[in-house]
């Protein structure tokens, strides 16, 4: 018992022996589980057990319900539309860094996001193609796949001898280095492997992080110069192709640079304009949707005209049939 007094305390507690206090306070025999038991755990099943697995299975399951549409319908709305039309850029970008069809890059944009909207757990993620995932599956495609150069070549006791058949063989050397990739993920989600992300030091993803940026940029650099550059899958690769740029400058799309740098510098302003009146402006500004949606606008008088001409055909079809 502790009794204040004053600025002092008294302690007064019983004295022990190890006999005594063995005899007071007795050990506790604990069961140690065997390996049955575990198995039994595991694979006992209950109605509550089945739903706590099929709710993180399928998590739509839960938060679909407890869904307030008109608290968050709107905000939703404008913000997938922003970033989904981020992710069909992505896509297509990174096609071309993967050196497949512009159009597989719809399907990489497309697919991962309606398979986590039923499978994900975070609203806050937008998944989608990754360009450092991209680089190194094409540095596979350009490594296996037959040069642009070659007119025929035996591949399985077969010839690919024009530029369809090579985007077909590219395509299909992608999408094995996908699947086998996804494979072996899957398998060290399962045994759990998440634990090796701990070892990576700040200062390792920081790195990596900037030298796949560098290598991005450099990969862009042909497109927007619109410079033939082969495609090198070696080590220090991104030196040959900056040699491969500089030595073809005066061969360089004057219209194609330009127009380049004036989209790159509207979106950097107007992105810096959204972050820092943010707080001003009801919703940023959509720029990615202006400066991809305001070269359409040049299709629009053919289109009307189309249109027009349509509705001609409907009427006259209409009054064929019914009179």
């Amino acid at each position: 018992m502790i009794e204040p007094i004053g600025n002092q305390y008294v302690v007064a507690r019983p004295v022990y022996s190890a006999n005594a206090f063995g005899e007071e306070h007795k050990k506790k025999q604990r069961y140690h589980k065997t390996f049955l038991d575990h198995l039994k755990v595991c694979c006992s099943c209950s109605s509550q057990k089945a739903k706590k697995i099929a709710l993180s299975l399928f998590p739509i399951a839960s938060w679909l319900p407890a869904y307030q549409i008109k608290e968050w319908l709107l905000s939703d709305i404008v913000s997938g539309i922003s970033t989904g039309l981020v992710a069909v850029l992505q896509g297509l970008a990174f096609a071309l860094l993967v050196t497949v069809p512009p159009s597989y890059g719809l399907y990489a944009a497309f697919f991962p996001v309606l398979v986590y909207f039923f499978l994900g757990t975070s609203k806050h993620i937008s998944v989608g193609p990754f360009p450092v995932l991209s680089m190194m599956v094409g540095a596979v495609v350009a490594k296996l796949s037959p040069s642009e150069s070659t007119t025929t070549v035996e591949i399985s006791n077969s010839s690919i001898s024009n530029d369809s058949s090579t985007d077909e063989y590219k395509v299909m050397v992608a999408a094995t280095v996908t699947v086998l990739s996804g494979i072996i993920q899957l398998l060290m989600g399962v045994l759990r492997f998440g634990f090796v992300v701990i070892y990576l030091s700040e200062s390792l993803i920081s790195g990596f992080t900037t030298a796949a940026a560098v290598h991005v940029l450099v990969s862009q650099l042909k497109f927007m110069l619109q410079l033939t550059v082969p495609a090198y899958s070696d080590p220090f690769s991104i030196f040959k192709v900056l040699n491969s740029v500089f030595t073809q400058l005066e061969k360089t799309n004057i219209a194609d640079l330009v127009t380049s740098l004036i989209i790159l510098l509207i979106v950097f302003v107007v992105k810096e304009m959204n972050q820092r009146y943010k707080a001003k402006l009801p919703v940023p500004i959509p720029i990615e949707l202006i400066m991809v949606t305001d070269p359409l606008g040049f299709l629009l008088e053919p289109l009307q005209k189309v249109m027009l001409v349509s509705l001609w055909i409907l009427v006259l079809s209409l009054s064929l049939c019914f009179g």
